[in-house]
C-alpha cells in the first residue's frame, strides 16, 4: 500500500468528531447543568482550545494532564488534545500527594489543567505550569485563534487512564486514537446504540466508563449528559429527558439508586441497557434495579486496557435475579484462557484470559518491563481468571493474583463472595486472606445486610451447601454498607479490608 493510500485509511478521534459537528451543528452535544453546548459550539471551543495548546507549545506527542471533577471543559480538553495530537493524562482526584505526585512525574505533562478547588494539590509538584479552569482560562479560550488540526497516526496516543494501584503505585495506560476509534465501534455494535441516543457521563472522567464512551457519544453524533458523581436527583431528570443508550450502573450505587427511585419514581423516557460488572451486584439488587428503569442489566467484563471487549455482550432480562453470571465474548477480539506457562486450558479449567484486537491499548507508559511481561506472545494477558463453558460463556473465577491458599488448596474468594450475594438479606460481601496458624491462609467475609436478623450462622449454613469444606469462610463479619472502602470504580478493596484484618489481630 503507498503512502497516500495509507493515509487515505487513517483518522483520529478529533476527525470523526468534526465530521459530526459538519453534519449537525446545531444538535446538543454537551449538556452539563443548566449549561447546553450545540456541535457548532463545542467545535469552536475545541478549535480555540487547540490554538491555546499550540500557543503554549503544546504539540504531537506531548503530554498534558488534567486534574478536575467532571465538567464540559474535561471533554473539551480531550478533543483539543486530539486536534493537537498530544496526549491527555486524566489525573484522579482522589489519589493521596504521594501517588498523584506519581502519576504527574511519570509523563512529564507540559501543562496541567485544574480545578481551582484541585489546583493546590499541584502546588507540591516542581516543574509543572498550571492552568487553572477560572474566568481567566475563559478569557484566554476567547482570545485563542483557532489552528489547523494536526495529522496524527491512529497509533498516536490520545488519552492515558491510570490503573487503580492496589498493590503498588498506578500504571499509566496509554490509550491511542485506533483504541478509541474501535471502543466506539464496539460500544455501537455491542450495546446496539443508536447514534441519537444519549450518554451519561456521571463516573468519574479519569475512568474509561466515562472517558470511552463520551467520546464515542460524540463521534456518532449523541449528547453527551455530564453529571459530576452519582447524584440521584440529576440522574433522575437525565433519564427523564434523554433517551439512553447504556446507563452505566456500578456496584455501591446500585441500591442506594433503587432507593432514590423508590422514593420519587420518574418517568423514563428509554434506556437500552443499564449496569456493569453483575459479578460485584447482589441478584436481587439486579432484578430491582432493571424493573424499575424497564431495561436489561449488562453482564460486562472489560477493562482500562482492553476497552468494553473480551465479555460484554451478555445480558440479563429486566426483573430477573440471575442464578449464573456467564460472559459472552465480544465479536471484535482474540480471547484464550492460558495455565502459567501460556498453554491453553482445556474447557472447564480455570485459566487466565489472555486478549488481542483493535480495542486493546498501546502499552504503559514509561514501564518497559510490565509491558513486557503483559503482552508476552503477542497477547495482553489481563490478570483474570475465568473457566469456559460448554457452551462457549466464560465464567468469571477471580484476580489471577489474588489467591487464597489455604492447606494447599487454591481459593478463589469471587466464588464464596456469590454464595453470601445471593441471599436476598446481603446487600454487600467481600472476601479477604487472613493468616492461619494451621493452613498458612484462610477466607474471611465481610458482609453488610439489610435485615439485623441475619446471623453469620445462617450465612455458613448456606456456605456449606454451595461449597467445599477448605473454601468455607474462617469468619463472617457484618459491616455498614458505607463501611466498604471502595474505589473510584465501586470495586471493593480487599487489600483496605486485609489492613483492616490485620489492625484488628495487632
Amino acid at each position: 500500500m503507498g503512502r497516500e493510500q495509507q493515509q487515505a485509511a487513517q483518522t483520529s478521534v478529533y476527525d470523526l468528531f468534526h465530521g459530526r459537528a459538519l453534519a449537525t451543528p446545531d444538535a446538543i452535544a454537551i449538556e452539563d447543568g443548566t449549561r447546553k453546548l450545540s456541535y457548532a459550539q463545542l467545535l469552536d471551543r475545541v478549535d480555540r482550545l487547540a490554538g491555546l495548546l499550540a500557543g503554549r507549545g503544546v504539540g504531537r506527542g506531548d503530554r498534558i494532564a488534567i486534574l478536575s471533577h467532571n465538567r464540559s471543559d474535561y471533554i473539551e480538553l480531550e478533543l483539543a488534545a486530539a486536534a493537537r495530537g498530544a496526549i491527555l493524562a486524566c489525573l484522579n482526584w482522589r489519589l493521596a500527594g504521594p501517588e498523584l505526585c506519581h502519576c504527574v512525574t511519570l509523563v512529564e505533562p507540559r501543562l496541567v489543567f485544574a480545578e481551582p478547588d484541585l489546583a493546590p494539590a499541584l502546588a507540591a509538584i516542581s516543574g509543572i505550569a498550571v492552568l487553572v479552569f477560572d474566568a481567566g482560562y475563559e478569557a484566554a479560550l476567547a482570545a485563542a485563534a483557532p489552528v489547523e488540526a494536526t495529522a496524527v497516526d491512529p497509533e498516536d496516543g490520545l488519552v492515558i487512564l491510570y490503573t487503580s494501584g492496589t498493590t503498588g503505585l498506578p500504571k499509566a495506560a496509554v490509550i491511542s486514537h485506533r483504541a478509541m476509534v474501535a471502543r466506539a465501534m464496539v460500544f455501537a455494535s455491542e450495546l446496539a446504540i443508536e447514534p441519537t441516543d444519549a450518554f451519561v457521563a456521571w463516573a468519574p472522567l479519569y475512568h474509561m466508563a466515562s472517558t470511552d464512551h463520551a467520546l464515542a457519544t460524540l463521534m456518532r453524533g449523541g449528547t453527551v449528559v455530564v453529571v459530576d458523581g452519582y447524584r440521584p436527583e440529576a440522574l433522575r431528570a437525565a433519564i427523564a429527558a434523554h433517551r439512553i443508550g447504556w446507563l452505566v450502573l456500578i456496584p455501591g450505587m446500585v441500591e442506594p439508586f433503587i432507593a432514590a427511585l423508590k422514593a420519587d419514581p420518574v418517568k423514563l423516557k428509554g434506556i437500552r441497557v443499564c449496569g456493569a460488572m453483575a459479578d460485584l451486584v447482589p441478584p436481587h439488587q439486579i432484578a430491582e434495579i432493571t424493573a424499575i428503569l424497564q431495561a436489561p442489566y449488562l453482564n460486562t467484563f472489560g477493562s482500562t486496557e482492553t476497552g468494553l471487549p473480551p465479555a460484554t455482550r451478555a445480558l440479563i432480562p429486566a426483573g430477573t435475579a440471575p442464578e449464573r453470571l456467564s460472559k459472552r465474548l465480544s465479536a471484535f477480539c482474540e480471547v484464550r484462557l492460558v495455565d502459567p506457562e501460556d498453554r491453553p486450558v482445556a474447557p472447564g479449567t480455570p485459566g487466565e484470559m489472555a486478549v488481542r484486537g483493535p480495542t486493546l491499548f498501546s502499552g504503559y507508559w514509561n514501564a518497559a518491563e510490565a509491558n513486557a511481561e503483559d503482552f508476552r506472545g503477542g497477547w495482553f494477558h489481563m490478570g483474570d481468571v475465568f473457566r469456559q463453558n460448554p457452551d462457549g460463556t466464560v465464567d468469571f473465577v477471580d484476580r489471577a493474583k489474588y489467591l487464597i491458599k489455604t492447606g494447599g488448596e487454591n481459593v478463589y474468594p469471587a466464588e464464596i463472595e456469590r454464595v453470601l450475594l445471593a441471599d436476598p438479606r446481603v446487600t454487600d460481601a467481600a472476601v479477604v486472606r487472613a493468616a492461619d496458624p494451621r493452613w498458612g491462609e484462610a477466607p474471611v467475609a465481610f458482609v453488610s445486610r439489610s435485615d439485623d436478623s441475619l446471623t453469620p450462622e445462617a450465612l455458613m449454613e448456606r456456605c456449606r451447601a454451595a461449597l467445599a469444606g477448605y473454601k468455607l469462610p474462617r469468619q463472617i463479619r457484618f459491616i455498614g454498607f458505607d463501611d466498604f472502602p471502595r474505589s473510584s470504580s465501586g470495586k471493593i478493596q480487599r487489600h483496605a479490608l486485609e489492613a483492616r484484618l490485620r489492625r484488628g489481630a495487632a
